[in-house]
């Protein structure tokens, strides 16, 4: 048997694409759900430090940090094997889910933190000026102003959530590399694992190019 046959048989493909498929919709949902409520949670932990009475900014301070210092691995298994001895007990969706959105939010937070501390404070006042109140100026004055400084590396963020979804097959959610793995062994050919890293690969790197495209676009907007 050649090397063509072990990683690149047509026949084994061909009955593992449909598993592949199955497991490559419950990983964009991931990444998606991930997305979504990690982006929120970090916006809202940005606030809270910046704007939050000093308990609150403590606890952002003390959250960013904790959830940037530890692998998104540890913060997985600590949810879905620890939790449950608190009677805690959650799916495999749901505590990769909440592992994922728990760190995208701390990257989250900082990235929203400098960019909406890179919009002058002159902003801020002549909305006071004008008597908008504060959270109505962040809404529609700050915030858009930051999104553009902040839209490029939160872009990268994002690319990396979606690739950690792959560590959700630790926990046995049926994502696309658990599903790969369950091919893998039912055919006895590792031609599954060689279609799931092309899958991500085409996935994936469309998003690299893009997010490469947005901080050159947004560095020239700055330089004009």
């Amino acid at each position: 048997m050649d090397a063509v046959d072990i990683f690149f048989n047509a026949d084994v493909m061909r009955r593992a694409f449909p598993i592949l498929l199955r497991g490559l919709g419950m990983t964009l949902a991931l990444g998606v759900t991930a997305i979504v409520m990690g982006t929120a949670l970090g916006v809202g932990i940005a606030l809270m430090r910046l704007y939050a009475p000093k308990p609150l900014r403590l606890f952002a301070v003390l959250y960013t940090d904790l959830m940037r210092a530890m692998p998104v691995l540890v913060v997985l298994i600590l949810i879905y094997y620890a939790l449950p001895f608190a009677g805690i007990v959650l799916s495999s969706f749901a505590a990769a889910a909440i592992a994922l959105s728990l760190v995208l939010g701390a990257y989250t937070a900082e990235v929203m933190r400098a960019g909406i501390q890179a919009v002058p404070k002159g902003q801020f006042e002549a909305a006071a000026a004008l008597g908008i109140h504060f959270w109505l100026a962040m809404r529609k004055v700050v915030l858009p102003q930051a999104m553009r400084i902040v839209i490029p590396p939160h872009a990268s963020n994002c690319v990396s959530i979606i690739k950690d979804t792959s560590l959700a097959s630790v926990v046995a959610m049926t994502d696309l590399l658990k599903q790969a793995t369950d091919a893998q062994a039912l055919f006895a050919n590792p031609t599954p694992l060689i279609g799931a890293a092309l899958i991500y690969v085409a996935i994936l790197w469309p998003l690299v190019r893009l997010t490469g495209w947005l901080e050159q676009r947004f560095q020239r907007a700055y330089q004009r």
